[in-house]
């Protein structure tokens, strides 16, 4: 018969399992040099989150982290890069909701599965995009807008950096919610998208609220709605779409840490635990403030569930907007 604990050696085991746990989590973490892949190029909002967070995990982990850009087919081909790396923690994503979230409807035949391919480690970050308009357009807030456009049915433009991305496919959302036929004008690139709803060529657009923001405060653009289920700060006077009227509607882009599929569960938790505590660095507070978006670490868990209805809800947008790539 196994002998009985006495109460004092029970809590001295429980003691020191309690010590050990911390140090058991360090044993899980990578002890080589580790990368964050980036599916865009130098200078983008993602980029410049991946190279602060390197710094800060570097002090966490005590390795040297680097960020390897691999741009291409919208964050494919980063994301191609980091499903066949070894799975031991020392090659992760910094993934984006286009790459991993709205690809999987939009590529016909997409190389990774974001399921299946990747264990997710914590969303860092969820940022609004902003509606705007022109200040010669007549609406000044949603509803006016909403009443214009249901009067015109397929004669109101608007505007986008490109077929398929976030914006384009925000704004798809939202005309289905309102009961809209809105004409979409797509640019090559976001900036091109700007400058021609600034000059008044399109009335409209969603763009990333960092994005658009020194326009709106220059006077070149005025604001019609926040796309994020709250107001945001830099604009506190600017309501959202839901209190607007159209309830339930939230959108916002987000960047989260992904490794391959088949990395231990301990690592996993290690990186969590990491990637957390860099997070309080003010370099990664001010970067995250600086793109219009808010610091957002989850859990391995709940970001594996967010993922799965974020699938959802952008597969039925990129199916409403009719856009597919080969």
């Amino acid at each position: 018969m196994p002998p009985i604990l006495s109460r004092r050696s029970a809590l001295a085991a429980l003691a020191a399992f309690t010590l050990a746990a911390p140090a058991f989590a360090q044993n899980a973490l990578p002890t080589r040099p580790v990368r964050i892949v980036v599916g865009y190029p130098a200078g983008q909002t993602v980029d410049i989150v991946a190279r602060n967070f390197a710094a800060a995990l570097s002090k966490e982990i005590g390795q040297p982290v680097i960020v390897d850009n691999r741009p291409g087919a919208n964050g494919s081909l980063g994301a191609q890069e980091v499903k066949r790396s070894a799975p031991d923690g020392t090659t992760l994503l910094l993934g984006t909701l286009g790459q991993m979230t709205i690809n999987p409807t939009l590529y016909k035949k997409l190389p990774y599965d974001t399921i299946k391919d990747f264990a997710p480690i914590a969303q860092v970050s969820t940022g609004a995009l902003l509606l705007v308009a022109t200040p010669t357009f007549g609406p000044n807030n949603l509803k006016e807008l909403i009443e214009y456009a249901k009067a015109r049915p397929g004669k109101v433009d608007f505007a986008s950096g490109g077929n398929g991305i976030t914006a384009h496919l925000a704004m798809v959302v939202f005309e289905r919610q309102a009961g809209l036929k809105l004409n979409h004008v797509p640019y090559k690139g976001s900036p091109a998208a700007i400058n021609d709803v600034i000059a008044g060529q399109v009335p409209m657009m969603f763009d990333a609220l960092a994005t658009v923001l020194p326009q709106v405060k220059a006077g070149k653009l005025k604001p019609l709605a926040i796309s994020s289920a709250k107001r945001n700060p830099q604009l506190p006077d600017v309501p959202t779409v839901d209190e607007q009227g159209l309830k339930g509607f939230d959108i916002s882009s987000w960047v989260g840490f992904l490794a391959p599929a088949g990395t231990p569960p301990a690592t996993v938790k290690a990186l969590h635990d990491a990637i957390q505590r860099a997070s309080a660095a003010p370099e990664i507070k001010e970067s995250i403030r600086a793109t219009g978006s808010d610091l957002a670490i989850t859990t391995p868990d709940e970001f594996g569930r967010f993922l799965q209805s974020e699938i959802r809800k952008w597969g039925q947008a990129v199916n409403d907007a009719g856009v597919q790539i080969d």
